[in-house]
């Protein structure tokens, strides 16, 4: 795809032929229907479901209680392979590993897995590229390719949960279904490749099947879920009439319009004032405070003054600002903001009482952690 114009916006994915249907990609009515439509008692439905989301089983032979003649037709018809890994680069003392995946139609995006004392969290993509064109995001300027389908998305998370299962990447191999690991995956991300808004309906889905207990999902906790946003008023509304408990996460980058529109092109379609009301409404309507990503870009966005416009502008509101040291891409003018600039905007932000933390520098060896992703073979 050539490389997107300054400013250019894409909200409409361009079409292509489509992911094979998978399992993750129905609901659990759907799954029976499927079931009997391939000649099968619509209860085995469940019993796959379990096997899949329960016990992270893709493997026909593991699935005993189903017939041995039933499970490589099942497994044919609902559980094709969806992606292949291309390769991961680790990091961070091996606590920070980023996976390549190949898509069926040879489309690459990444993901990655992130391990912290007490938790896991994995960052997930939604889309391949991005159609928002942040022109300081490796992403956004790959332009957008597809988006993705609801099992590619919970495909991510399978394929991440098998890995901590096996004792590969935290957690402890083996134990019995259900027993209690010293480390599990808890918190997901949706900051990978892609607007997660733009792709609305198979996002929803997603989290879904991340959140509906076993066998129609992985049982996860909604507050264990983040959405990020450049700030698709409109779908933000939306997403609060869903009355989910997920964390909502905007992508604010800069509290003026004038330095707004440059950095965050969608921000000629709603201005800040739009996005931060949208905001404030699906904190109400969540009950979850709203984390506000701002990466520091030297000498762009990292002035006092903006930081005290920015802590004037979430006073008082249920936020909480999530700074973020850019993590430089290669060639890029943009840059990270002195530790000096960094600690002023905090004390800032922090003397009108919004609080705010300074994410964790995670895979600045392997150009980018989460939200600055840009899947190359």
């Amino acid at each position: 795809m050539p490389k997107p114009l300054p400013g250019q916006l894409t909200f409409v994915a361009p079409r292509g032929a489509k992911p094979p249907r998978h399992l993750a990609d129905m609901d659990a009515a759907e799954r029976r229907e499927a079931l009997a439509a391939l000649g099968e008692k619509p209860f085995r439905a469940d019993q796959l479901s379990r096997q899949y989301f329960a016990r992270l089983s893709a493997r026909p032979d593991e699935w005993t209680d189903i017939p041995a003649a039933s499970r490589a037709k099942l497994a044919e018809a609902l559980l094709p392979n969806l992606m292949t890994e291309v390769r991961h680069v680790s990091c961070d003392n091996d606590t920070t590993r980023k996976t390549l995946w190949k898509l069926f139609d040879g489309v690459l995006v990444e993901s990655v897995l992130m391990k912290y004392p007490d938790r896991i969290t994995m960052c997930i993509s939604s889309q391949a590229g991005c159609g928002m064109n942040c022109p300081f995001c490796a992403t956004g300027q790959a332009g957008l390719t597809r988006n993705l389908s609801t099992a590619e998305i919970v495909e991510q998370i399978a394929a991440g949960m098998r890995s901590i299962k096996a004792g590969d990447f935290g957690g402890t191999p083996g134990g019995a279904e259900g027993e209690e690991r010293a480390v599990r995956l808890s918190n997901v991300v949706f900051m990978g490749m892609g607007e997660p808004l733009a792709n609305y309906k198979r996002v929803i889905a997603a989290i879904r099947r991340l959140t509906e207990p076993a066998p129609s999902g992985f049982g996860l906790s909604q507050r264990g879920i983040t959405v990020s946003t450049v700030g698709l008023v409109p779908a933000i509304n939306r997403l609060a009439e869903e009355k989910l408990s997920v964390r909502l996460a905007v992508s604010l980058h800069a509290p003026d319009d004038e330095l707004r529109d440059e950095l965050v092109p969608v921000n000629t379609r709603w201005k800040v004032a739009e996005v931060l009301d949208a905001a404030w409404d699906y904190a109400a309507q969540s009950g979850r405070r709203v984390s506000i990503e701002y990466a520091l870009i030297r000498d762009i966005n990292d002035q006092a003054w903006r930081a005290d416009l920015l802590g004037r502008l979430l006073k008082n509101h249920r936020a909480h600002v999530n700074l973020i040291p850019l993590n430089p891409t290669p060639g890029s003018k943009w840059t990270a903001s002195r530790p000096e600039d960094e600690a002023e905007f905090v004390r800032r932000l922090q003397s009108h009482g919004v609080p705010v933390t300074v994410r964790d520098t995670r895979g600045q060896e392997i150009d980018g952690a989460c939200g600055q992703l840009a899947a190359a073979g």
